[in-house]
């Protein structure tokens, strides 16, 4: 029995999956692309997605917003003149030296340049050896720059004004926007470089390709990105004319406006201004709209693969780890364990055992990430949430705000209520807000989404069960509802579960200690054949049936069987094309997995538990022929035959990106395209040379025969 599940997983790996391919024969050192990289970078997950994903996108995420502030530094002086009684919104502006000018316009020109090439490597346009020196050293020459300019400003109160300037005191000028706007392009500046550093160390390193593996919707992003804030600067520039705006202030208006925020300090009051707010206002709704998607699926997509892929490899880890000797139980996370029999229990109690255990882990791998990832997107939005209270409270001194005013003023704006009674005055607070609010954007777009998959479906089943208990009843009765009910509950799932009490179909059963090894073993292969025949029975109409049964009669099944099973494959392949694209990815119970396993198998199933260990034995010439030779064979050997696979181990299907109907549709593929170049060769074959399927029609019909018996006679039974 153990060959109809230990030698698919092992064959079909090296005839979809070859260690040597026709590529790495020639070059040799290219191993660790494709799937094995992939298998590798599953394998140790979390190391260094930090450096190769996350540090690019954040490049990307903040690099276009780092200069439309440099634009934003650009556009205005960077001092005012305060009248006496005068205040900052009123004040008269103070033109900069043309040499500030022009070191601000180099910082801009360079950090552009540093964007594009970022954005091209991104694409594939740009090597990553050309790209990222360029991304680097413009990001941290523009970054110097702008802090050169701060630097210079900030020593010197009049900043080398004429001394009978009016604005020569200290005390009757004030900064503008555009110089925090400056300490914040700076400050972006400086932390993408610094990340880059950390993307391009990991690529010279070796750790990962010198190239950006991104998704499409992480391109897009960057693209998304600077169309945001292109519309907002242009629309900004717009209604500065209209409405006779200053043009930071209009930024900060049209800040205020895309993010839905509606503070009211800023509204247009012309005719012409009320007219283009309405097309603004909803095709930047709809930018942003799509930057959130983006963000959305970056998270979906990545990070919590990587978080959940790393959880999974820990806790499985933790439960092989766990089992040791005369020890009968398995840790599948910290509060929990399963029981086992391990000395008394066949093949394929093992093999289920192990499957369950790895649902098991599954289950609370992925549990635990929800919660994990609730708790830190909650961390992250109570840090914006009262840090820049805290700023505000600082930058409205002049105001009186207290610590809570700030915080209601906060909390208002990240929900979007905006009621208007507390304003930013202060130019350093509306540069802060613009930073702060569309920070909010990613922080609490992380933060619903984790939400979703925990406390909004927590109330979800907690509303659909008490809907079943009192106005929507089950259909199986209230008391059915209420235990099952119990069951899902999350203290259900504490303490231990008996592995050891379940027979191959989830049934539970009472062993004793000297069950016969042998006859389970044969009983699991009479009940797996009994179900894999079954399901094939659905693939034939009574007409193909019938041909079969002729067939036996005369004798020629071994033909007739092969082109079953290249049928039988087919339509399976066709059938699992519908759970493709099922949200969440369809995962699969033991009796399916047993049944595709059986399939994917080039071999009959013997009760032996030994898989076979001579590559030559395998007819349809998968091993290369320079694994054939002595001194690589036995390489071979070691990393592909001479293992027991398990579930609970790396090589497991259950272990990996690919959802588990993509995992078995890649085989079954390969188990197909094997068998059709097989049969080119049937002709030239004898009988004794052709391969016997896994799975035959004369087996499912006599299988159905027994069976129509077993009900004739029951039926008979229950006349007398």
């Amino acid at each position: 029995m153990s060959d109809a599940i230990d030698e698919p997983i092992k064959q079909v790996a090296q005839d979809i999956e070859p260690e040597f391919s026709e590529k790495e024969k020639k070059h040799p050192k290219r191993r660790d692309s494709g799937d094995l990289g992939e298998e590798r970078d599953y394998t140790n997950p979390n190391r260094y997605w930090f450096e190769s994903t996350a540090c690019p996108l954040i490049a990307g995420t903040f690099g276009p917003m780092a200069s439309a502030f440099s634009i934003c530094a650009l556009s205005s002086s960077w001092r005012v003149y305060i009248p006496p009684g005068g205040t900052v919104n009123n004040g008269t502006t103070i033109d900069d030296p043309q040499w500030l000018l022009a070191i601000n316009a180099i910082s801009l020109a360079l950090a552009l340049i540093a964007n594009g090439s970022l954005l091209l490597n991104m694409a594939h346009h740009l090597r990553f050896s050309i790209a990222q020196p360029i991304t680097i050293v413009g990001f941290t020459v523009s970054s110097g720059l702008l802090i050169a300019d701060l630097i210079a400003l900030s020593v010197s109160s009049t900043y080398q004004l004429p001394a009978d300037s009016p604005a020569a005191s200290a005390a009757h000028h004030a900064l503008t926007s555009a110089f925090y706007y400056a300490i914040m392009a700076a400050a972006i500046y400086l932390t993408i470089a610094s990340l880059m550093c950390l993307t391009v160390w990991g690529a010279y390193k070796g750790h990962y390709a010198r190239h950006f593996n991104l998704t499409a919707a992480q391109r897009t992003l960057m693209l998304q990105t600077m169309s945001f804030f292109t519309y907002l600067l242009l629309g900004a520039l717009v209604f500065s004319h209209v409405e006779k705006w200053e043009y930071l202030d209009a930024v900060y208006w049209a800040d205020v406006t895309l993010l839905t925020v509606g503070l009211g300090d800023y509204s247009p009051s012309t005719h012409m201004g009320r007219s283009l707010f309405i097309p603004f206002a909803i095709g930047g709704i709809v930018i942003l709209g799509l930057v959130v998607g983006s963000i959305r699926t970056l998270v979906l997509e990545r990070g919590q693969k990587k978080i959940s892929a790393r959880m999974m490899e820990k806790k499985r880890l933790r439960a092989v780890n766990s089992v040791g000797d005369g020890r009968q139980r398995i840790r599948v996370s910290r509060f929990q364990t399963m029981k086992f029999v391990e000395s008394y229990t066949d093949a394929a109690q093992k093999r289920e055992q192990e499957f369950r255990a790895m649902r098991r882990v599954q289950y609370c791998a992925e549990r635990d990430r929800k919660w994990i990832a609730l708790a830190v997107s909650t961390t992250a939005a109570f840090t914006l949430w009262l840090v820049g209270a805290a700023i505000f409270h600082v930058a409205e001194k002049a105001q009186g705000w207290t610590y809570f005013q700030t915080m209601y003023f906060t909390y208002t704006c990240l929900l979007t209520i905006g009621y208007g009674d507390f304003t930013p005055l202060s130019n350093s607070s509306k540069a802060f807000f613009i930073l702060w609010s569309l920070l909010a954007v990613p922080t609490l777009t992380i933060l619903i989404s984790d939400m979703g998959d925990t406390v909004v479906q927590l109330f979800s089943n907690i509303t659909v069960w008490i809907g079943s208990l009192t106005v929507l009843p089950d259909e199986q009765g209230i008391r059915t509802a209420f235990k099952a009910a119990l069951k899902s509950l999350p203290m259900g799932h504490l303490g231990s579960h008996d592995l050891s009490t379940l027979n191959p179909g989830g049934v539970t059963q009472t062993r004793g200690p000297k069950a016969d090894s042998t006859d389970n073993d044969t009983d699991h292969e009479t009940t797996m054949m009994d179900r894999i025949a079954d399901r094939m029975a659905k693939h034939l109409e009574a007409e193909e049936l019938q041909e079969a049964l002729q067939a036996e009669q005369a004798g020629d099944t071994l033909e007739r069987d092969i082109h079953f099973y290249h049928f039988i494959l087919a339509r399976e392949t066709q059938r699992m094309m519908k759970d493709l694209n099922s949200s969440p990815p369809k995962r699969y119970e033991w009796g399916e997995w047993e049944y595709f396993l059986k399939l994917m198998s080039s071999t009959t199933a013997t009760s032996t538990n030994e898989p076979s260990t001579n590559p030559d034995s395998d007819s349809d010439d998968v091993i290369p022929e320079e694994l054939r030779l002595p001194e690589t064979r036995e390489q071979w050997n070691r990393k592909h035959v001479d293992y027991r696979w398990s579930w609970l181990s790396r090589e497991s299907p259950l272990m990996g990106y690919k959802s588990e109907t993509e995992w078995i549709l890649e085989r079954l593929g390969t188990c197909l395209e094997r068998e059709l170049r097989e049969s080119r060769l049937l002709p030239y074959r004898t009988r004794e040379e052709r391969r016997k399927p896994p799975v035959s029609m004369a087996e499912m019909v006599r299988r159905g025969r027994n069976k129509q018996r077993g009900d004739d006679r029951a039926e008979e039974d229950g006349k007398v």
